[in-house]
C-alpha cells in the first residue's frame, strides 16, 4: 500500500481562492499590518509572501520595517498604534524577533480582535472555551487538511498531536476536540510514544525532530499531517547543501498511512492561506460585515 499525498499546495490554493471570492462580496478592502524587525533572511522571504497574497487576494497589506536595533518600546509603540487605526483589521508581527526583545510581550500588546495569528492570551482563552475568535493559523491548516483527505465529518476519529506547544500543539487539539474527535497529546515525557501513536486515525507529530516517526509507529490506512519543517545536510545534492525533511520519516511512513502530507508543501503553505482567511474573518467582525458563504 502507498499513501495518497495531501497536497498543501493546492489546498492552499483553493482555500485561498475562496478568500478572494469573499473579499470581492464584501463592503470594502481588509487590510493587514506585518511588521518585521531586523534582517532576518527566512523572514523576509514569509513576508514577502504573505504581503503578495494579501494582495492578490484583493486586500489591502501594509508592511512595517523596523530596524535590527529597534528597542521593544518601539516594537510596542507600532504595535499600539496600529491597533488604534481603524483602517487595520489584522496585525501580524513576524517571528523570530532580533536577541534581546520579548515576543511574547510584544504579541500580548496585539488586539486580540486584529490578533490574526490567533498567538494571544485573550485568542487562546477563546479557543479554551470554546467562544468565537481568531485561531492559530498553522493549526487551523492541520484541521482542513485532515477534512480534506477523511472526509468533512471527523467524528470519533483518535487525533494523536505529538508536541504541546502553545503554537501548534496545544490549539490543533483543542480544535480536533471541536470536531468531535477523541484528543490525545503526546510529548517528550510520554511513556511508549511509538505505541500512543499506533492507536491514532490522524497522526499529528509537531516537535521538530528529523524524520522521527517511522512506518511502526503508524496506524495502517491513518492521516499523517506533519507539521515537522527540518533542515537536515543532504550530500547528496553536494558538499554543504541541505534538504527540508518533517517530523515523519515520509517515505517509509507512506508505506503504511493512507494519507500524508510532504514537506515542503503540506501544512506550510495552509498557514498562510489560513492567516488570509482570518484577516477576513476579523474585517468582518470588526466591521460588523457579513461573513461571506464559502469561509
Amino acid at each position: 500500500m502507498s499513501a495518497s499525498m495531501i497536497d498543501g499546495k493546492a489546498i492552499a490554493a483553493d482555500v485561498r481562492a475562496d478568500v478572494a471570492k469573499a473579499v470581492s462580496q464584501l463592503p470594502g478592502q481588509p487590510s493587514l499590518a506585518v511588521v518585521l524587525v531586523g534582517e532576518d533572511p527566512a523572514s523576509q522571504v514569509y513576508v514577502r509572501n504573505k504581503v503578495r497574497q494579501t494582495e492578490e487576494a484583493g486586500m489591502v497589506s501594509v508592511h512595517h520595517r523596523l530596524p535590527e536595533t529597534a528597542s521593544q518600546q518601539d516594537v510596542e509603540s507600532l504595535i499600539t498604534q496600529l491597533n488604534a487605526d481603524e483602517n487595520v483589521d489584522g496585525i501580524l508581527l513576524q517571528l523570530p524577533l532580533p536577541k534581546g526583545l520579548d515576543a511574547d510581550a510584544a504579541i500580548e500588546k496585539i488586539h486580540p480582535d486584529k490578533d490574526v495569528d490567533g498567538l494571544t492570551e485573550v485568542s487562546a482563552g477563546r479557543l479554551t472555551l470554546g467562544k468565537p475568535g481568531l485561531v492559530a493559523c498553522t493549526p487551523t491548516g492541520c484541521v482542513i487538511l485532515a477534512k480534506r483527505a477523511l472526509g468533512e465529518d471527523l467524528s470519533g476519529k483518535h487525533v494523536v498531536v505529538i508536541g504541546r506547544s502553545i503554537l501548534v500543539g496545544k490549539p490543533a487539539a483543542l480544535l480536533f476536540l471541536a470536531e468531535n474527535c477523541t484528543v490525545t497529546i503526546a510529548h517528550s515525557r510520554t511513556k511508549d510514544l511509538p505505541a500512543v501513536c499506533r492507536d491514532a486515525d490522524i497522526l499529528v507529530p509537531a516537535v521538530g525532530r528529523p524524520q522521527m516517526v517511522k512506518a511502526d509507529w503508524v496506524k495502517p490506512g491513518a492521516a499523517i499531517i506533519d507539521v515537522g519543517i527540518n533542515r537536515v545536510d543532504a550530500p547528496e545534492k553536494g558538499e554543504g547543501k541541505t534538504r527540508l525533511v518533517g517530523d515523519a520519516d515520509y517515505a517509509e511512513c507512506s508505506e503504511v498511512a493512507g494519507h500524508i502530507t510532504p514537506v515542503p508543501g503540506g501544512v506550510g503553505p495552509m498557514t498562510i492561506a489560513c492567516l488570509l482567511r482570518n484577516t477576513v474573518l476579523a474585517a468582518c467582525a470588526r466591521r460588523g460585515w457579513k461573513v461571506p458563504e464559502g469561509l
